[in-house]
């Protein structure tokens, strides 16, 4: 205990030295360029090495450069315990201490929500006041593990790092979450957002009231007209013929193609697809089928989840095509075996 209270105690004296040898440094730099010392930012800084110091090595990591110390260094936890060795935390004996202290906030935050739903139900609200909504989570995600493991200064894996977007996204979910949107957004990195470019087709309805929509998608050669129905099955048909039947090579290739959107936004078995493909090779044909499956599945889903589709390349046209063969060559690439003689 004493050897970890001497090696806390040297850090700390550490880094004071290196802060005030950085803030020597950041003077020296302004005072060189002209600027005021108390306003010159990281970005000065960085500008100004560039100019006094330009370096023409490839590697960016390699360059000369002027960074606080607290982005130099690794963090290192504060004292765990006191002298007397009692330790401060009361999570101290779980070996994560801080990572359990957020999810017991969490559950603890969980815990005041379904309170107030519950006085809010014996006062006859069924369903949430207008004025009270979930939190809104489009444009953001939850933070990776990386993060995490900045934050809480303790080593996770995967299931720890798991057990935590459970706890967190059951809290997001609760109808009530708005009132907790402070807490859960510390957690939740910003992404870009195209969503608005991403027009969703219209919903129309059969003779017998069921509702579909209906999208037009290409790759390569291949034409496809596709509709998917809602409350369906998990059925899947191509040119009147079912997908198992139309794709039968024994690779799956094409149809995990296909499956992969229903499967993304956990649509396989509560919708089913109706194709009309000509052109093109089969390949071709299940690219079209798949980008035009994702398209018709915008309208029955939320602005989340069409963010998370655009991420992951399902909202995006394939134009890639078939490289041509070139003279004098085997093919588009490869050459003819080459003889001396």
């Amino acid at each position: 205990m004493k050897a970890y209270l001497d090696r806390a105690q040297k850090h700390d004296v550490f880094m004071k030295e290196q802060i005030a040898e950085y803030e020597i440094g950041k003077r020296h730099l302004a005072n060189i360029m002209g600027e005021d010392p108390e306003s010159f930012s990281q970005g000065n800084i960085d500008d100004a090495i560039r100019y006094l110091l330009p370096s023409g090595l490839f590697e960016k990591k390699a360059r000369p450069l002027l960074k606080h110390p607290e982005e130099i260094f690794p963090k290192k936890k504060a004292a765990q315990f006191g002298v007397d060795g009692r330790p401060f935390h009361s999570l101290f004996y779980t070996g994560k201490p801080n990572l359990y202290n957020i999810m017991h906030d969490a559950v603890q935050h969980l815990y005041e929500l379904n309170s107030y739903e519950d006085t809010m139900i014996q006062q006859g609200w069924l369903q949430p006041p207008e004025h009270i909504k979930k939190v809104l989570l489009t444009g953001s995600d939850w933070i990776s593990i990386d993060t995490l493991k900045d934050i809480v200064l303790e080593p996770l894996t995967p299931q720890l790092y798991d057990k935590f977007i459970i706890v967190m996204t059951r809290l997001a979910e609760h109808p009530y979450s708005e009132q907790k949107a402070e807490f859960i957004m510390k957690f939740r990195k910003k992404i870009l957002q195209t969503t608005a470019s991403v027009e969703k087709p219209p919903i129309q309805e059969t003779e017998s009231g069921r509702r579909y929509t209906e999208a037009k998608a290409s790759r390569k050669d291949a034409k496809a007209i596709v509709k998917v129905y809602e409350d369906g099955t998990g059925k899947v048909t191509i040119n009147g013929k079912s997908m198992l039947d139309y794709f039968k090579h024994e690779h799956h290739i094409e149809k995990e193609q296909i499956a992969y959107p229903l499967q993304f936004t956990d649509k396989l078995l509560s919708v089913d697809v109706e194709a009309q493909v000509e052109k093109g090779g089969l390949n071709g044909q299940a690219g079209a089928v798949r980008h035009g499956v994702a398209v018709a599945l915008t309208s029955f889903l939320d602005e989340d989840m069409i963010e998370r589709m655009r991420l992951a390349g399902l909202l995006t046209h394939d134009p890639r095509r078939r490289e041509r063969k070139k003279a004098g060559q085997k093919k588009a690439r490869k050459k003819f075996t080459w003889k001396k003689r």
